[in-house]
């Protein structure tokens, strides 16, 4: 077992952050509050291209993922997020689903200012609410977007943005659009088929499209290094939600070894494709999830 650096830095309290709040118990919501939607990553040929007409495109947000639930602000986990009271006084009564975001390669930035326990105004009068959803509108998805274009902007809480959405065309448009985004310095591109309701789960209604697969997995152990690795974590044991175990052992900074993902935790990782038994092909640690996926 490989202990937390003794070294006592911004990231590590930030680590511990982190960690404190993925092993607490997710608080569960109102039996009317829906879970959240989750996305599948998009493959081409996977949404054959007559039927890429029927899905929206917009821009993936590198974010804290954020559930208003009418009264309060959560992370995907259920737990509270300690917002200052102005920024969530003008919000409606309808529940949002949404983004917490600052910019185009500042996630880290996101993260420390929504993860804060004393709320910092100037910090959060930078965070923008980018809003894609009403989890508890009826109706397929135009029909959520179309009460949400009448919903926003609000006169109380300009930061609630409702996320800019486009008819998708052709495969070949949709690689030039996310070619021009990361040009731009954005994370990817979302596709969310016009016809879905709101499901609680992961859907291929909704798909994720980045140079590169994502997921998420929890952190089970923290393996011992060898060699130039000796007496720092060289590996994690990790488990994916549907229970796929795997070791995690490239793509960690010297910082990340000496002050490894707690136990418990959830990373998420970039890899290229599956094996045959579904094992992630060259997984590689990208960073800590800024919360417990609610699944």
């Amino acid at each position: 077992m490989i202990h937390a650096s003794h070294l006592i830095d911004r990231r590590s309290l930030l680590v511990a952050a982190v960690a404190g709040l993925a092993l607490a118990a997710p608080r569960s919501w109102a039996a009317s509050s829906p879970s959240l939607m989750l996305a599948r990553n998009y493959k081409p040929g996977s949404i054959a291209g007559d039927q890429m007409a029927g899905y929206f495109l917009s821009e993936k947000y590198d974010g804290v993922r954020a559930f208003w639930d009418g009264k309060t602000l959560v992370y995907r986990s259920g737990d509270p997020i300690v917002a200052p009271r102005w920024f969530t006084d003008g919000l409606p009564p309808q529940p949002l689903d949404g983004e917490l975001w600052v910019g185009r390669g500042r996630f880290a930035d996101t993260v420390s200012t929504v993860r804060s326990q004393s709320p910092k105004d100037q910090a959060w009068r930078q965070l923008n609410y980018m809003v894609f959803d009403m989890p508890v509108e009826k109706g397929d998805f135009t029909q959520r977007l179309s009460v949400l274009r009448k919903l926003l902007p609000l006169p109380d809480a300009p930061w609630a943005i409702q996320v800019a959405q486009q008819l998708a065309t052709t495969p070949e448009a949709l690689q030039a659009q996310l070619d021009e985004t990361l040009k731009l310095g954005g994370e990817g591109l979302m596709l969310h088929r016009g016809a879905s309701l709101y499901t609680a789960r992961r859907s291929a209604d909704l798909q994720k499209f980045k140079p590169f697969d994502d997921a998420e997995a929890r952190v089970v152990a923290q393996l011992e290094g060898k060699g130039q690795l000796a007496g720092r974590m060289g590996a994690l044991l990790v488990e994916t939600p549907e229970g796929m175990r795997f070791k995690l052992g490239s793509g960690f900074s010297d910082a990340d070894r000496s002050a490894p993902p707690p136990i418990g935790s959830w990373v998420t990782y970039r890899y290229n494709g599956e094996t045959a038994a579904g094992v992630p092909r060259f997984a590689r640690f990208m960073r800590l999830s800024p919360d417990a996926p609610h699944l």
